[in-house]
């Protein structure tokens, strides 16, 4: 017999923990392989969990409406067959002196198989095998907390597993001394006259009024707001604004859409138009299409275009399809991307692949008739556009016969960024680029 861990899979870049919905197996059930044993729901996407190999479910570590963090084991299976292997708990010193990185546990690798997570700067498992997430790690790295003072940090998690909450916690009250042999110690308190502490106030219940009622937000909704305060804590946002002329846009649209209606079954909008500009913007510029290292002091280049398009869903929140490599692409290419990411968005049938990877977002404001919006940036990227609605407006236009006043369809984009790595340069120049790639649309073109 052999015991193999289901893991709490990885959803996405930005996704660090997911909810549990629904387990569609019990203990004592017998499972297949690739057989799916529960529901799982993040920010972004519900999803599926199979099970990585064929047996029984012994054992459930969470139940429904737990918030486990990606990598976490959320139930045993027992196989039939040999046990797997042991794995070293971390690899032998070269004779040079220099160290090697323990390998990442692989799903379907039992607990006493798993080596000790390591990273620079980060705390390593203690003796008696504590777990700590990537993301507890990640924040022990960059508070520069050595692997002794980790250990003392007090879990609330399952099995006393320290979380976020309880690192941020710790991190309000920590304070820190000079550093000892590279790692910060914890600086006693200094002997003060006593004082009286004035008692705590815990926070009275809010009491809806007479014409009030409170509502529930559902779980997309309280995860979505988590993800953007997040964002903005973590980004300084910039935004700027330009004012393009989409006439030839809009009259080519009109004299082609009942004919791709016809012809492909589907209608053309202007966000493929849209998308297929910042792609060759982002070409041009590709300090664009970053993120910033989790250390901080470094740039994560990305070699693919994936592009996000905001999409709103019928329950009034909002989701993130990437078209993968939409540099890649043609306008029809773009057009029938575009199409089925959004019918299935709005019909819940994308799959999480469909919504991970992307470098750079698109939100379209003017669907909803708004000139112009500050969108927020969809985290790790460093950058969002948002366009606004076309609007009839009278515009100077320059002539053989000098400049004339005329009726032209005009539209706001406004470029969010993130300052840490894009300053006003770079961003304007970027934004700039798209209205230029927008005004320079080909008018004869076929599709």
């Amino acid at each position: 017999m052999a015991q193999v861990e289901l893991i709490m899979p990885k959803m996405g870049e930005s996704i660090m923990e997911a909810t549990i919905l629904k387990w569609l197996k019990q203990p004592g059930d017998t499972v297949e392989e690739d057989e799916t044993v529960l529901e799982i729901a993040t920010d972004k996407v519900d999803s599926e969990v199979p099970s990585p190999v064929a047996g029984v479910l012994q054992e459930i570590l969470f139940q429904v409406d737990d918030v486990v963090e990606v990598g976490k084991a959320i139930a045993v299976i027992t196989t039939e067959g040999e046990s797997v292997a042991a794995a070293p708990a971390a690899a032998a010193a070269p004779q040079n002196g220099s160290s090697v990185a323990a390998a990442p546990a692989a799903v379907g690798v039992p607990q006493a198989a798993r080596p000790a997570y390591t990273s620079a700067g980060a705390a390593t498992a203690t003796a008696d095998e504590r777990f700590y997430s990537p993301l507890v790690r990640n924040m022990a790295a960059k508070e520069g907390i050595a692997a002794d003072e980790l250990a003392r940090v007090p879990g609330t998690g399952s099995k006393g597993r320290v979380t976020k909450k309880d690192m941020l916690a710790y991190l309000e009250t920590r304070s820190t001394a000079p550093a000892t042999n590279g790692h910060a110690v914890a600086a006693p308190a200094a002997p003060v006259a006593p004082q009286k502490a004035a008692p705590a106030r815990p926070a009275a219940p809010y009491r809806a009024g007479a014409d009030e009622e409170i509502v529930e937000m559902d779980r997309m909704r309280r995860l979505i707001a988590d993800h953007m305060v997040g964002s903005k804590r973590t980004s300084p946002h910039v935004t700027s604004f330009i004012e393009v002329d989409v006439t030839n846009i809009v009259n080519w649209r009109n004299g082609v859409k009942a004919d791709f209606q016809r012809k492909h079954g589907e209608k053309i909008t202007f966000t493929p138009i849209f998308m297929q500009a910042v792609a060759k913007a982002i070409t041009d510029f590709p300090m664009v299409n970053v993120s910033v290292h989790p250390d901080g002091d470094k740039v994560i280049v990305k070699k693919n275009i994936n592009i996000g398009m905001a999409a709103a869903l019928p329950s009034g929140n909002l989701i993130v399809p990437v078209i993968q490599n939409a540099d890649r692409l043609n306008l029809l290419g773009l057009t029938k991307a575009v199409n089925d990411l959004a019918g299935r968005a709005r019909a819940n049938q994308l799959k999480p692949a469909e919504i991970q990877g992307g470098t750079f977002t698109l939100t379209n404001v003017g669907t909803f008739g708004n000139v112009m919006g500050t969108p927020i940036i969809n985290q790790p990227q460093v950058a969002i556009l948002a366009v606004g609605a076309i609007r009839k407006k009278p515009a100077v236009v320059e002539t053989a016969y000098g400049d004339l006043i005329a009726v032209r369809q005009m539209m706001f984009c406004s470029l969010s960024y993130d300052h840490r790595v894009v300053d006003g340069f770079l961003g304007g120049s970027f934004l700039r680029r798209i209205g230029d790639y927008l005004e320079a649309f080909d008018p004869t073109q076929t599709i």
